[in-house]
């Protein structure tokens, strides 16, 4: 088979600055939600916890990270050595203001995304940037109710315009807010990423997302829409978590289970992508006697501010049925139910490189835009050896069927996708259970759960079989 793939393909990797970075009170920086999430455990189930604030003798993974904001020129550098063509981050909100509500940028922030991208472009590597990537400044948080409030959207957008306008000399593709869809489960952890929001006791958590959510679809909106007046060539995209939802048998029932779940899951992709809510959205409101406040000026931006592209995260699907306790075929990630067809990770994933196929001709059917890839990975326990090397041959079985399935929905379907970003080519934090020891990267990190290491680097053997993949573009897998 001839192979597809454009010959200036995006094969490169992708990080959250708050899962890398560390520098946590340098530079100005300020206090992130990520900076108040402790540590989990996959092993004691332990989850991450959310404390009101900095408290002295808590484990927060992310002040230090991987200590990228000290490591980035030795860690671009080995990116390059696998031949990166691109390097998706995100921006931490809290280098750029602070607290998040502040009439002038830090200098000393905007500063440090100066030379990091400019290190990038000394070996070649497009920088891809997200605004948003669960890092929303905790002043937001406690002052002003995150996404609750409307007049977090022109904080926001005052943010997007002052990235848009310092390096878009430097930065061809954005995209506004990571995995924006999350927050279709509403359980506090999510919407709190997402939305920057801490529930109350008397909050319907579905109508607190869905108002958070549309603001947050505004914003996007309008970033978009002085994005381009800042200058036209900007590629501006969303970013959408998509885990394929299919029905857990050929009943018809399950089938609109499954329906039902895809509607929950992914209207955010039609406001982004038409400009417009599906009409199930307003009936869900109206059954459930929702009051989100929607004006028709909101309207006009959403339609105005459409994006050029659609990145996604892609790791596993879901499987759910008919159940009595839906009568409406809600989503709920509680309603899904394990495939019995498919491999899980030590953390439960299922692994379904053909729900990544899948995924790619659902958006292409759908909205007709190009895409790229700017999420697939294995998180697993590494084991280093005495030598230093890491032999992660389950990741590299995972990444090559992924990648196979990509290509064979460009070779075979005709999808229109222009890049490739694995999560995450250095072990970072994990965003979900606050570990080291989820690793996903080709680059080994000394350090552990509890914090202790050298934070040395080593590569694994996934990083040589990489580098030969982006050689050949594909053709050796």
């Amino acid at each position: 088979m001839d192979m597809s793939l454009r010959k200036d393909f995006l094969w490169g990797g992708a990080v959250a600055a708050h899962q890398i970075e560390g520098g946590w009170q340098e530079g100005g920086k300020g206090i992130s939600i990520a900076d108040v999430m402790t540590a989990g455990d996959n092993v004691t189930g332990a989850p991450r916890r959310i404390t009101d604030g900095v408290i002295e003798g808590e484990n927060y993974p992310n002040h230090e990270a991987t200590d990228f904001y000290h490591h980035y020129k030795e860690d671009i550098k080995l990116l390059a050595e696998m031949g990166f063509k691109a390097f998706r981050t995100s921006i931490a909100w809290t280098r750029i203001f602070p607290r998040g509500d502040e009439d002038t940028p830090n200098e000393a922030g905007l500063a440090f995304y100066d030379d990091l991208f400019d290190e990038c472009h000394k070996y070649g590597i497009e920088p891809i940037v997200t605004l948003s990537h669960f890092e929303l400044p905790w002043t937001i948080v406690k002052e002003y109710d995150g996404f609750k409030n409307r007049q977090v959207i022109d904080f926001f957008v005052k943010f997007a315009k002052v990235c848009f306008e310092r390096y878009q000399h430097k930065v061809k593709y954005w995209m506004t807010f990571n995995e924006i869809n999350n927050q279709a489960d509403p359980i506090q952890h999510h919407i709190l990423q997402e939305g920057g929001i801490l529930l109350k006791e008397d909050d319907n958590p579905e109508e607190v997302m869905y108002q958070s959510a549309h603001y947050e679809l505004v914003a996007s909106a309008l970033a978009v829409i002085e994005g381009h007046k800042i200058n036209p060539d900007l590629q501006i995209g969303c970013m959408i978590a998509m885990n394929p939802i299919y029905p857990l048998t050929c009943k018809p029932e399950d089938n609109l289970a499954a329906q039902g779940a895809m509607h929950g899951k992914y209207w955010f992709a039609d406001v982004h992508c038409k400009g417009r809510y599906p009409k199930y959205v307003f009936k869900k409101w109206e059954r459930c006697g929702y009051n989100i406040d929607v004006t028709e000026e909101d309207l006009k931006i959403l339609k105005e501010g459409t994006v050029d592209y659609i990145g996604f995260s892609y790791y596993m699907s879901f499987a759910t049925g008919e159940r009595e306790d839906n009568p409406y075929y809600d989503y709920s990630e509680n309603y899904f139910t394990k495939n019995k067809y498919l491999k899980a990770s030590d953390w439960g994933w299922q692994i379904d490189p053909s729900g990544l196929r899948w995924a790619l001709n659902w958006f292409s059917d759908r909205y007709d835009l190009p895409m790229i890839i700017v999420e697939n990975g294995f998180g697993a326990y590494d084991k280093k050896e005495a030598d230093g090397s890491v032999d992660d041959s389950y990741r590299i079985d995972y990444l090559r069927s992924h990648i196979k399935a990509m290509i064979d929905a460009v070779n075979e379907e005709g999808v229109d996708l222009f890049g490739y970003t694995m999560w995450a080519p250095i072990d970072i934090v994990s965003a979900s259970t606050g570990e080291f020891d989820k690793r996903y990267g080709f680059i080994y990190v000394d350090k552990n759960n509890k914090g202790e290491g050298t934070l040395e680097r080593s590569k694994k053997k996934s990083f040589y079989w990489y580098k030969d993949v982006i050689a050949t573009n594909g053709e050796k897998l």
